[in-house]
């Protein structure tokens, strides 16, 4: 058995006889190749280089291809900068929504103008060409809501959807046009699925009715547009109380990769039992313990996570990126435990 069919196996809950494991080894990849942060964030072609190399080094049984939240906020024109030893984020002193009544600067906008939405186009399609045939790539597409809060800051965000909140859901409709031709190009680059990222669809943001409204329908929109084009759709979420069955409802995902426990469930057994015959399960070790804590502490959680999600239908894996100036040892331990079976 390959690893497309042990992912294609586990996203259909198929008992296998093996743990799937991959640690989101992204930012961190380009320490592989020795290039610069700002040059893996840059250049299609060190990108994809890094995230091949570090998919073959590492056995990893499927990649997901995160290199930062600020690749689609590029389209209207948001500031980005580039650091040393972390990833892009937004120009914080220049925001383009600086007050409310700059909302009308977004709308929708054609995709092919944004040099970062091209460059990770680019980069996907080299890593696909390269190693397609081999592992499942899952491409990564940030919410319309969170791009909006690339652009506005988050705080602010939060204050507009309660002081207009008209604006805000206006916004997030325009940006999800655009995001929507740009899932289609995405898929295009022959990628399995592509795993659409949900940050503020957790109790410790926002309520689950405030979610609904602002997101919920538009994350439908664009999960539609994934299965049109016959790819898996996952989510990824690393927010505690991620509300899963929120999302299920509008996204009806074939995977979800979280770190917490959801609301409804008090911990990742529970999860396991209510959630588990529906959706995949990907997650959950703590990537701050790749850095902190002993590696007795490590080996448990990846361990104990094996014990409580079964041997079906789940991928161990950091719920969320691995540290990107960590070493790899705990990757390689990770990976270890899984084959094991332990």
């Amino acid at each position: 058995m390959n690893k497309k069919e042990l992912i294609e196996k586990t996203l259909k809950h198929e008992h296998t006889g093996v743990i799937p494991v991959s640690p989101l080894l992204c930012g961190i990849t380009r320490k592989i190749t020795g290039v610069s942060y700002p040059v893996w964030s840059t250049d299609a072609g060190e990108c994809a280089k890094a995230f091949v190399k570090g998919a073959r080094d590492f056995d990893l049984d499927c990649l997901t291809v995160l290199v930062d939240l600020s690749i689609e906020c590029d389209a209207w024109g948001q500031r980005v900068v580039f650091p040393e030893n972390e990833a892009a984020h937004p120009d914080y002193s220049h925001r383009l929504i600086k007050d409310v009544d700059k909302y009308s600067k977004i709308a929708e906008v054609d995709y092919k103008t944004s040099k970062r939405m091209n460059f990770y186009i680019d980069t996907l399609k080299l890593i696909v060409a390269e190693i397609g045939s081999e592992i499942p790539v899952f491409a990564f597409v940030f919410g319309p809501l969170g791009v909006l809060s690339m652009c506005r800051g988050q705080q602010e965000m939060f204050m507009d959807m309660y002081d207009c909140p008209d604006r805000v859901y206006t916004a997030c409709g325009e940006i999800t046009k655009t995001l929507a031709e740009y899932t289609k190009a995405v898929c295009d680059t022959g990628v399995d699925g592509v795993m659409l990222d949900t940050l503020y669809a957790s109790g410790s943001i926002m309520s689950k009715e405030m979610w609904k409204n602002a997101e919920g329908e538009y994350s439908r929109i664009l999960a539609d547009t994934i299965r049109q084009k016959g790819k898996k759709v996952l989510i990824h979420n690393c927010g505690q109380k991620i509300y899963f069955d929120a999302q299920i409802e509008f996204m009806k995902p074939d995977a979800v990769s979280f770190l917490y426990p959801p609301d409804d469930c008090k911990d990742f057994a529970e999860c396991r039992a209510k959630y588990g015959d529906r959706v995949t399960l990907i997650g959950c070790v703590p990537p701050t313990k790749a850095v902190y804590g002993s590696d007795e502490e490590w080996e448990s959680l990846c361990k104990e996570h094996i014990y409580q999600m079964g041997d079906t239908g789940f991928i161990l894996a950091t719920g969320c990126e691995y540290p990107a100036n960590a070493d790899f040892g705990r990757a390689v331990k990770m990976i270890e435990i899984a084959r094991r079976k332990i």
